[in-house]
């Protein structure tokens, strides 16, 4: 069986994979395209974005929820994942054909670019990421995307030279998810056999995976239509600061998808061995652990994101700053709600609360975007969100709350707020010191990673568990001697 702290760092770095290189290139891309190349880039996507989540409907958590519960059985395993997939195939080239008929009908303006993005969709076609995750192969999606995600950076500083390049800027993105697609699918062969699927096989995904896209359309709302309405409601140089924000938050959130990703099949997996229990325990660790990252994440980027935007992205992008800032704020709701979603509600097929929950918050973000993006621009999209991801979270909490001791999560995660409070206000106050600027965000962050590790070192201490290293290390001298 694989182990799941294993899995946890391999996931990790598979995130941060996605996440953390293309922010490599972020100021080289806000200097070179600018605000306005950064927003036609993100405002197109954003509307490709919709047709591949149409392809993969709620196929990402309901895939990887049923090949956990087969993968022991390889006849099962092959006849779920084909009949699976083809569903996904059918779907992919439906909204190929749409998304063609939307560029020749509407799209006039950035014609260009949503042309190259058809890419997208095919990649979206092929993407089996959700069988891999589901069997807990985590290591092969980190190979191939060490492979692609260099390949990305060393062709965009080598290509993209001026605003003219957005489209090439454009083509690397879309082909080189493309290609990383396709490259998965070599490590497929030895896992499943091909089997012959009727129709039958193929309707029976069909509903359970309508009910998961749901939620998944529903997040996507107040993740993807806040790009959509900014460039629409206000101008595309808005959507560029909200999206290089948006980069900056979703780094710490790398940590949260990839346990969250990492659990859904090792949970599932439990739950069909009746191990109710071991579902608890992992829950209560996993809620700690997510906070005391969390909650550090945001006292620290409230604390430095006015300054890091203009060093980081450049002068043009001071706004940015202040969007990171509350942004920020997101994180421990989306943390919490992360936990009980792909830990409870998604294992335990309780897609009616999940989907309650995201539809309130998708309701409440475009309700706070239609007021407040005409007159506050971006900053009104980070109004939005904010609301959006807090209602996502109480109605979840509130409605398993008689299943799982919420109280209890709560009063845990105290001493980590009081602590993370603690590191805000130290590292704010640094602020109002005259100092170089670079200098200044490079003791903040220093500082601030010390000071909180200090005060919850019992707690760091627990999670490596210090006692059973200090064992093996014992061990091994005696081993020498």
């Amino acid at each position: 069986m694989s182990n799941p702290k294993r899995n946890f760092i391999y996931n990790i770095i598979y995130q941060i994979l996605i996440m953390v290189i293309p922010l490599i290139t972020a100021p080289y891309l806000s200097r070179v395209v600018g605000a306005d190349g950064v927003g036609i880039y993100s405002y197109t996507y954003s509307i490709v974005y919709y047709f591949m989540l149409l392809t993969l409907l709620g196929v990402n958590n309901y895939g990887n929820r049923s090949i956990a519960k087969v993968r022991e059985n390889k006849e099962k395993l092959s006849k779920t994942f084909w009949s699976i997939y083809l569903f996904q195939l059918i779907m992919g080239i439906t909204m190929l054909l749409l998304y063609i008929g939307y560029i020749l009908l509407f799209d006039n303006k950035y014609k260009s670019y949503a042309t190259i993005e058809i890419l997208f969709i095919i990649s979206a076609m092929l993407d089996i990421n959700w069988f891999f995750f589901g069997m807990e192969e985590f290591k092969k999606t980190i190979t191939r995307n060490t492979f692609v995600k260099v390949g990305n950076v060393i062709l965009i500083f080598l290509l993209v030279k001026s605003s003219g390049d957005l489209w090439k800027y454009t083509l690397i993105m879309a082909g080189m998810t493309c290609l990383s697609q396709v490259i998965l699918w070599s490590f497929l062969r030895k896992k499943v056999n091909f089997v012959k699927i009727k129709f039958s096989d193929i309707k029976k995904h069909i509903k359970p995976n309508l009910i998961l896209f749901i939620p998944v359309i529903a997040i996507s709302l107040y993740k993807i239509m806040d790009k959509i309405m900014l460039g629409s409601l206000s101008s595309v140089t808005e959507v560029g600061y909200y999206e290089n924000a948006e980069k900056i938050i979703g780094i710490p959130m790398t940590l949260i998808t990839a346990l969250g990703t990492v659990m859904l099949p090792r949970i599932s997996n439990i739950l069909a061995k009746g191990k109710n229990k071991k579902v608890e325990e992992y829950i209560s660790k996993s809620i700690r652990f997510v906070m005391f990252m969390s909650l550090a994440m945001c006292a620290g980027l409230v604390a430095i994101g006015y300054n890091f935007a203009p060093i980081f992205f450049g002068n043009k992008f001071q706004k940015t700053g202040i969007l990171i800032m509350m942004l920020a704020t997101t994180l421990p709701f989306l943390s919490f709600a992360n936990v009980l979603r792909t830990q409870y509600l998604i294992p335990k097929e309780k897609d009616k609360i999940y989907i309650i929950s995201v539809s309130l918050g998708a309701v409440a973000n475009l309700v706070m975007n239609f007021m407040f993006i005409p007159r506050l621009a971006s900053i009104g999209a980070c109004i939005g969100t904010i609301t959006a991801e807090f209602m996502v979270m109480f109605y979840q909490a509130m409605s398993i709350r008689k299943e799982l001791p919420m109280i209890k999560y709560i009063k845990s995660i105290i001493p980590f707020f009081i602590k993370a409070s603690i590191m805000l206000i130290i590292l704010y106050s640094l602020n109002f010191i005259s100092m170089n600027n670079v200098l200044r965000l490079g003791i903040q962050i220093i500082f601030g990673c010390l000071l909180y590790g200090l005060l919850n070192v019992k707690y760091i201490l627990s999670i490596v568990n210090i006692n059973k290293i200090i064992n093996k290390l014992k061990k091994k001298k005696k081993v020498e001697i």
